[in-house]
């Protein structure tokens, strides 16, 4: 049994500290950089001989052949024929983020080729998830006879069948797990295909990756058939900017062939070409180059809340105008919307955190009540998946009864899979969805049986899960320690983010000088160690928890541990490091 990092084998939050992936040694000053980033690539499982490659992600260094997966050369194929005969194609998204960035893409790219494809996101309210066989047989009537779902499709067995027998080719390109049936499509794109072979090394991708991979096998296809002799091949690389927002938005795993996604999308980003990209940059209020943590908690939320409280189609129109004044009356609408979606975000959390409280036996923690807005259920269930430390469904029920429900999940527990598991039990409507987040449509009076299923299906996974939960600590150092320098040093080994942590310090032992309570329930501190030196920290939405109290009451006569994030505060004339602080554990 590991021994707990600072002898902390029981925090102020119940949990032992212990070094990530298993180190026995912390870093301090003595490391070199190039030691220090070593560190924190094999921490996250980087194998020795890939450290080169983790070090500075590349494209071509993680780049798959495309036709390891199943149905792509066939989908490329059919791509490739639309664009020789200029015939007409529309994209059919979901209104997420993931579903803009992936129909965005490839309307880019087929424009480059020469074509004008439409783009059809069906409404959150009206329409619900993934492709009916109405709109599908409605944009076939419009003169469409090749219709490529993205982020969609893979569970949609009726309406591809639908349009397969009106003579509909639908291409479908997608990540959310599969049954072993599939449905009627002319190619079905998936690395979470039962029956994918090499290509399930990539489940982790979002679907805008799965539709970079697709334009990469249909531009090597146009090049077969001779068709830019003569004409410029488009650059697949400079779409990297849309491929990390929708990667990062969709809490992709930040490992593998998403790393480079990621690390090489940004520097695309920097450049701001994507003029919808621009003018969101701006709309957020962003004066420097976007981060990895600005695509997840500034530029996704706005994209989304097209989605979810807004018009649907607004995200892809952005991301695909070529008109600066029409991007910057998007960008702002979508700003607005934003903020209309953090009001009701915040009112139906309270409810759902109440109803939440009533059953804490429960290995899932499902809530549901008429009246919620659909677009902000996903939010919510992942507050309260990380506010409960267990997998959260959010349901808002209709007039019908009928209840529409996300649900988000915590490590080492397949919700999607339970998910698929009900469904084929008779539980459900309609669901699907991947390991860490699904989508249920539940009948009227269905509730209670389906949180009695999950509860029984998933309780031992629920229990180990949380029993194996520890703080993983990356370094351990004096309150001095925590400078601008360390936080760039530590940056060095990013991009970070779903299955790429950012890296977690301890500090201390502190003392806290001055403490109190900001903003939506956030507890500010400032501390001081033996060093003589002090720092300021903020614990966000604790000020109600065992941590935030801990903060608020240790006083100056106690010392503490204090382990979180280390971030540059940059508001000052001069840049301060911070620790946003995520744990604590008393030290006298």
């Amino acid at each position: 049994m590991r021994s707990p990092v600072l002898n902390v084998a029981r925090s102020i939050l119940g949990q032992p500290w212990h070094w990530r992936g298993g180190s026995v040694d912390g870093i301090d000053a003595g490391f070199e950089p190039d030691d220090l980033i070593a560190q924190l690539l094999l921490a996250r499982g980087c194998p020795r001989d890939g450290i080169e490659a983790h070090r500075t992600p590349t494209i071509r260094g993680f780049m798959p052949d495309p036709s390891i997966f199943r149905d792509m050369d066939r989908a490329a194929e059919r791509l490739a024929d639309a664009v020789e005969n200029g015939e007409p194609v529309t994209i059919f998204g979901d209104y997420d983020v993931d579903g803009a960035t992936s129909a965005a893409l490839l309307v880019r790219l087929l424009r480059q080729l020469g074509l004008d494809p439409g783009a059809y996101i069906p409404d959150r309210l009206m329409e619900g998830y993934g492709p009916s066989g109405e709109a599908l047989l409605r944009i076939g009537e419009g003169g469409t006879r090749l219709i490529v779902t993205v982020d969609c499709g893979a569970q949609a067995f009726e309406a591809l069948a639908l349009a397969s027998e009106a003579g509909i080719d639908v291409v479908v390109v997608d990540h959310h797990k599969c049954t072993v049936e599939l449905p009627r499509a002319f190619a079905l794109v998936n690395p979470n295909r039962l029956d994918e072979e090499e290509g399930a090394a990539h489940g982790h991708l979002a679907a805008v990756g799965v539709a970079f991979l697709l334009g990469a096998a249909l531009l090597r296809v146009l090049r077969a058939r001779g068709w830019f002799a003569g004409r410029p091949e488009p650059k697949l690389i400079d779409l990297l900017d849309i491929v990390a927002l929708g990667t990062v938005a969709d809490v992709a795993s930040l490992r593998g062939l998403n790393r480079a996604f990621v690390a090489q999308g940004i520097k695309v980003m920097a450049g701001r070409r994507n003029i919808g990209l621009a003018a969101l940059i701006e709309a957020s209020r962003l004066e420097r180059a976007p981060t990895c943590t600005d695509l997840g908690f500034a530029l996704g939320p706005r994209i989304n809340a097209g989605g979810r409280v807004g018009k649907s189609d607004l995200g892809v129109r952005l991301l695909t105008t070529e008109d600066r004044e029409e991007a910057r009356e998007i960008a702002a609408e979508l700003d607005r919307l934003n903020e209309e979606r953090r009001s009701i975000e915040k009112a139906v959390q309270e409810e759902a955190e109440q109803l939440a409280e009533r059953q804490s036996n429960r290995a899932v923690a499902l809530v549901a009540a008429a009246g919620w807005h659909p677009g902000v259920i996903g939010i919510v269930a992942g507050r309260l998946k990380e506010k409960l430390g267990r997998p959260a469904i959010v349901i808002a029920l209709d007039g019908d009864g009928i209840g529409k429900g996300s649900g988000r999940s915590i490590g080492g527990v397949d919700l999607g899979a339970a998910v698929l598991a009900a469904k084929d039990m008779g539980l459900l409507v309609a669901g699907g969805g991947h390991a860490m987040a699904a989508g249920v449509t539940v009948g009227p009076g269905g509730v209670d049986a389906l949180a009695d299923f999950l509860d029984e299906r998933l309780a031992a996974d629920v229990a180990k899960a949380r029993d194996d939960r520890a703080l993983l600590l990356d370094a351990v150092v004096a309150p001095g320690g925590v400078t601008p320098s360390l936080v760039e040093a530590l940056e060095a080994g990013g991009p970070y983010g779903a299955g790429w942590p950012a890296p977690r310090i301890a500090a201390g032992a502190v003392r806290v000088i001055k403490a109190d309570v900001v903003g939506q329930g956030h507890v500010r501190t400032i501390v001081s160690g033996r060093d003589g030196r002090s720092i300021k920290t903020i614990a966000f939405r604790a000020a109600d928890n065992a941590l935030g109290q801990a903060l608020l009451g240790a006083g100056p006569d106690r010392t503490l541990w204090i382990a979180g994030r280390p971030k540059v505060d940059d508001w000052g004339s001069r840049p301060a490091a911070e620790l946003h602080v995520e744990d604590a554990a008393w030290a006298d």
